[in-house]
Parts: C-alpha cells; structure tokens; sequence
C-alpha cells in the first residue's frame, strides 16, 4: 500500500487485512516514494493507494507552494500526482491509474458520466470539448447563455470543498456565494473550517479570478432534499460494483462536507422517504452503481448523490477516488458486506475475485516528480489543508 504511515485511512486498512487472516501489508510512504522517483511492484502484488493529500507535507510538495492551507496550486497538484503515478512500476493496481486522472478531473468525469447517461446536474464546462472558464467574466457569461441563476463553482481538481462557491443571484443585482474560502488582505485565498458568505460581486470575482488558472468547473445548482430541515446528499461507497455503505450528510448551508460542520442524518428516514414519494431504495443505489460502472478497473469510489426535492430521484454530484473514509459504519443490508466496514468490504472483495484485478493497468515510466523537501509547517490558525478523498 502507498500511503502515510499513521494516516487513518492506512490504520484502517492494514487493520482490515490482518483482521483477514493475511500479513500486514508492505507500507510506502508518498514521501519516500517521491523522493526515490518511484517504486517497484512484484508482477503479483496488489497494491492499494492512498491519497497523497492526506499529509501536508506531500500535499506541499505536490502543490509547490510553502502552505498547506492555501487553495491555490491544484491545477500543479493534479499534475505532479499523475507523474507520480507513472512512476509506480510492477503489481496489479486496485486503483486504476487513467481512472484516477478522470476522477480529480470534474469536467473530464462529469462528461463521462453524462455520455453513459448516468444523472448528473448541467454543466456547460463537462467534457473535453467545453470552453475554459477564465475567470467571473466567464462565468457570469455561462450563467446568461444557460440560464444558471444559481451554480456552483468548483476547482476542476479540488477535493474536499476546497474552492467551491456556492453562488446565487436575485433581483436588483443582489449575488452571494458561500464558501469555506477565506480571502486574505493581500488577495490570497486560504481554505478554512469555516463556511462565510460573500455578498459583494468585486469580492466574488476576485476569488474566482484567482481561482481560474487551476482550471474550473461550472454546475446548475441541483434543488436537494431535505431532511429535518437541512439540506441532505448521500456518500455512496461501491466496491467491486456494488453499493456497499451509504450514509446521509445534512447542512444548514450547500455545503454537506462534515469537515464543514454537516452532520451525519438517519439512513434509514431517507430510505422511508424515498420510498413514500413512490421510489424504490435500490433504485438510488443503482444510481451510484451506475456512475461507478464508469470505473470498472477501479475498486472502489464514493459517489456523492444528490437526492431530489421530496426524495423522487438522484443525480450524481461527484465521484471520489478516495471516499472511502466512512468510520463506524457497516454495509448495507443485502449488499454483500453486512458487518464489515468499508476497508473490510474491499479485503473481502479482492479475496474473493469479485474484481477483475487482471485488467488493472500497469503504470509506465514518466519524467520523475519533484524531489520531497522537508519543511515546518506554520500555525494554520483555524484553516485546513487539501484531504483529497
């Protein structure tokens, strides 16, 4: 496995491979990986990665500025964590490495989505043939010629809620955009744990101006379900195809991420209601199986699904590459992983041959990445860095 040592995610994953009878797995730091410019594989080893994002110091390294919490740098981010992943020779992969470089491409993965016919919210930048957003002038544009009075603005390669605005207009000339950015005096945009909203459009423009050459992704805003009063999405985890854990996320604000201050709602409250509306629960999951389907040299993704005003169906906001931190939870009744959490549910699959690891992709060699530099971090003061899930 590569990953960070000590990281949560690595914990939970070793522990699930023991828990399997097996022996620990070998684990490789992203560091050391970069800083070697690579890493070899046995032609049999399965191997399992992590995001690099989930260590500041990687993330820095990645991002090529001197400050985790920055929201700047994703565009060299993505790109420095593709040639990392070329650098990766020999085993059989549970992460694909083109599906990878789909997955932290909004665009290149909502057009994928929107050509199998998969539900997605509009979006006039999916795909490869859409125009570049190069900043408010264009956006405000795409909000008139498509009829958006209400969108969201996402980094194309950002995690997490890094970068997103949330924005809405009115009569009168009135705008807002809420946001966990947090702008400085000096211009520069930090990410923080806390959701703000910006009423003023100089300030708005300014934001999304010097989010612009990261590359951006621009969405409808899809009106989503309520649950007691909040704001409600799903997190779907499939593995091997199937849906194997979901729990709800609700908000007071658009944003549901629980680093935001969501919270975790009732499963099953949502699954009643969708079943009062006249649905079926199975349908909803099959949404995710489907956006999954998409990426089928992959193990796993998290699919964010976005639930309908009144539960009547789902879209697919995102599919996450590493969504699968998901604690304490067990499957889903009848998917095959009851009892197990999602770490234990991917042991299981990949013992069980329910993956076709054989047609994982072997990484080639490409230019080795920037050497790792060691650096202190400074106080974040309340901001938080890239998780990359």
């Amino acid at each position: 496995m590569i990953g960070n040592p000590g990281n949560r995610r690595v914990t939970l994953y070793t522990d699930a491979v023991r828990a399997a009878g097996l022996p620990a797995p070998r684990v490789l730091a992203w560091a050391d990986v970069l800083a070697a410019g690579g890493a070899d594989f046995a032609p049999g080893e399965v191997v399992r990665l992590d995001s690099p994002g989930e260590h500041p110091e990687v993330d820095r390294v990645l991002r090529g500025g001197d400050d985790p919490t920055r929201v700047e740098g994703s565009a060299r981010w993505y790109a420095a964590f593709l040639t990392a992943l070329g650098t990766l020779r020999g085993g059989v992969r549970l992460d694909d490495p083109d599906d990878l470089a789909v997955l932290f491409d909004k665009r290149r993965c909502h057009g994928r989505l929107r050509e199998a016919g998969v539900p997605v919210p509009h979006s006039p930048t999916s795909g490869p043939a859409a125009p570049a957003v190069h900043g408010w002038d264009d956006v405000r544009t795409a909000m008139r010629e498509h009829r958006m009075p209400r969108l969201f603005v996402k980094l194309a390669h950002g995690s997490s809620a890094s970068g997103v605005l949330a924005v809405e207009t009115a009569g009168g000339g009135r705008i807002r955009a809420t946001t966990s950015v947090e702008r400085a005096p000096d211009g520069r945009l930090f990410n923080s744990l806390k959701v703000r909203r910006y009423d003023s459009e100089r300030e708005i423009a300014a934001i999304v101006d010097r989010l612009a050459p990261d590359h951006l992704h621009l969405e409808r805003w899809f009106p989503k379900a309520a649950q007691r009063g909040r704001a409600a999405d799903l997190r779907v985890v499939v593995v091997a195809g199937r849906a194997t854990h979901a729990v709800v996320r609700t908000s007071g604000t658009p944003l549901t991420n629980l680093h935001l201050g969501g919270r975790r709602g009732d499963l099953a409250e949502a699954r009643a209601a969708v079943e009062a509306a006249g649905g079926r629960w199975a349908d909803v999951l099959g949404v995710a199986e489907q956006a999954a389907a998409r990426f089928p040299r992959t193990l796993c993704v998290g699919v964010d699904l976005l639930p309908a005003v009144g539960w009547t169906g789902a879209v697919v906001g995102e599919v996450n590459a590493f969504g699968d931190l998901l604690p304490g939870l067990t499957g889903l009744p009848g998917s095959g992983a009851e009892g197990l959490d999602t770490y234990a549910a991917q042991v299981d699959a990949t013992l069980n041959h329910t993956h076709a690891l054989t047609h994982a992709h072997a990484a080639h060699h490409t230019p080795k990445p920037p050497a790792h530099a060691a650096a202190t971090l400074a106080p974040n003061h309340g901001r938080t860095t890239h998780a990359h899930p």
